[in-house]
């Protein structure tokens, strides 16, 4: 025997049929040449009966996992293979929602014989609904990866996946096997190739042809690519797109228009003047105000716009203890069926906030939340640096979302202050009352509508007012709370915060409390 067939499956009966024909298909080998070891992975569907009824002849070995997940269920598959085969025998792994092509383990042994110890494999995609924008994106970032691989081996494309790589039984012994990942286990066993020197051959004869489906069965993968770049170009808007007039047209729902506020007084007056023009198209403004001392309140009646302190709504709950409190509580206080969440420390607001928040809730009845971002200038002094704001987002909350929420990697300001939804889909989450309340919003929504459900809108430039590092210090613990609760199921509280005051520390108490889902306390 020269080769086995590693196929890992997790409940792939509707395209597994079409992955074993493909293997049983095989050109240039004969039967006695190769073996296929399906590695059913916690499977709960007919998996197992769509691939022997299509194996035909070939010489198929179902295998139940010993644990779960694709990493531990490839790794199961190439030990064995590796005791069957002799040291130059061809290790190979494919996908089951993969279509190998004809001559693939024909090409892979002949590179084999040549001296190739690993090969990737070019993968192609299959049947999509993509749309253009996605797949010039997935060709530009292809077109990276290709011109940045530096190492030894034939460098005809960048692939080196799970769906088509191989190696020797010589050589995966020599790395010391495929590392049991929950995903990304090929990345994995790339990096332990290249430590010990082995060179890997990417070959465009060596082809696949995968599902281009959006939704998978692991965490990570080209499925989360694909659905990620799907929904940035079909869900994708810009501010200016909308105007007042259209969306007045398009209106059949009523809208609110919440604007919590605390000590904004030389900023408020600029983002009410700001929302006048839209008149009619909202039925209710409402600034929340945390008692400030500025006269933040005393410029918010000026306007003619009513304002109500945050301490005020829901005394049940006592006083209200932050940003994400007042927005809950100002939920509690309206009824508008579109719900509109506005910061009010902005310097250079104008109405393209609003109007890009309702454009898309309006125009696409099938959304359900959007978020605005923008370009976010640091200011200091006189000097202002472009795209330098925003330091908790890009050093905590964007580098937690691309590790246990890739999906939700493509919003460009997950704790922007602005964003639209349903008050059907609002009044279903719950509030971290602090600065935790923007990730669990969007983690929140996530779950419970999808993340075709959800958008994101350019609103231009925002300029606002910057906080120290210790008071950030604080803002990153409970954006950390409210996510790793979230994640972990855990009841995340963290103790209290020290901050470094020089030969000593001080004290900052973060708060971890949460608003329970307004629906549940309805009448």
């Amino acid at each position: 025997m020269k080769a086995c067939v590693i196929v890992p499956a997790r409940d792939e009966e509707e395209l597994i049929g079409a992955c074993i024909r493909a293997l049983a298909a095989q050109e240039g080998v004969s039967r006695a040449d190769y073996e296929v070891l399906l590695v059913l992975d916690r499977c709960t569907d007919a998996t197992e009966a769509h691939a022997r009824a299509a194996a035909g002849d070939m010489t198929l070995h179902i295998i139940e996992a010993v644990e779960a997940g694709v990493g531990h269920a490839r790794r199961q598959g190439m030990d064995l293979a590796a005791e069957r085969l002799p040291p130059n025998g061809l290790i190979a792994t494919t996908d089951a929602d993969s279509e190998p092509a004809p001559d693939w383990l024909r090409a892979q042994l002949d590179a084999v014989a040549a001296g190739a110890r690993a090969i990737g494999g070019r993968i192609e995609l299959g049947l999509h609904d993509l749309p253009p924008a996605a797949l010039r994106r997935r060709e530009a970032d292809a077109a990276k990866r290709h011109a940045g691989i530096s190492t030894a081996g034939a460098r005809e494309h960048h692939q080196f996946s799970g769906a088509s790589l191989a190696v020797t039984a010589a050589t995966y012994a020599q790395v010391g096997r495929l590392e049991p990942r929950a995903a990304l286990e090929d990345e994995g066993f790339e990096r332990a190739l290249h430590r010990h020197g082995v060179p890997i051959e990417r070959l465009a004869a060596v082809r696949v042809t995968t599902s281009g489906r959006r939704i998978g069965r692991a965490r990570r993968g080209l499925a989360v690519d694909l659905r990620r770049n799907g929904w940035l170009a079909e869900r994708s808007y810009d501010a200016d797109e909308f105007t007042v007039d259209q969306l007045r047209a398009l209106k059949d729902r009523s809208v609110c228009v919440i604007l919590p506020a605390r000590e904004t007084a030389g900023t408020l007056a600029g983002v009410l003047d700001a929302l006048e023009p839209l008149g009619d198209l909202i039925d209710e403004l409402l600034v929340i105000d945390a008692d400030s001392r500025d006269g933040t309140a005393g410029v918010a009646r000026g306007k003619g716009v009513d304002v109500i302190s945050e301490s005020a709504l829901q005394p049940a709950f006592g006083p209200a203890l932050g940003k994400g409190d007042a927005m809950w509580r100002g939920l509690s206080a309206t009824t508008g069926e579109l719900v509109c969440f506005l910061d009010t420390d902005t310097e250079d607001f104008d109405s393209r906030f609003a109007l890009g928040l309702l454009g898309p809730l309006l125009t696409d009845p099938e959304l359900a939340f959007v978020k605005g971002h923008f370009r976010r200038p640091f200011k200091r002094g006189d000097t202002t640096t472009p795209d330098g704001g925003g330091r908790v987002t890009e050093l905590l909350a964007r580098p937690y979302l691309n590790l246990n929420f890739p999906e939700l990697a493509g919003f460009r300001q997950p704790l922007a202050g602005e964003l639209g939804a349903t008050r059907e889909l609002l009044e279903q989450l719950p509030f971290p009352v602090g600065y935790g309340v923007e990730i669990a919003n969007l983690i929140d929504v996530y779950r419970l509508v999808g993340l075709e459900r959800m958008a994101q809108v350019d609103l231009g430039t925002r300029q606002n007012r910057h906080q120290p590092l210790s008071a950030l210090s604080r803002m990153a613990l409970e954006v950390l709370a409210a996510a790793e609760r979230r994640t972990h199921t855990t009841d995340a509280v963290p103790g209290p915060l020290l901050i470094p005051a020089g030969n000593d520390f001080e004290v900052r108490a973060a708060v971890a409390d949460e608003r329970p889902p307004l629906a549940g306390l309805r009448p």
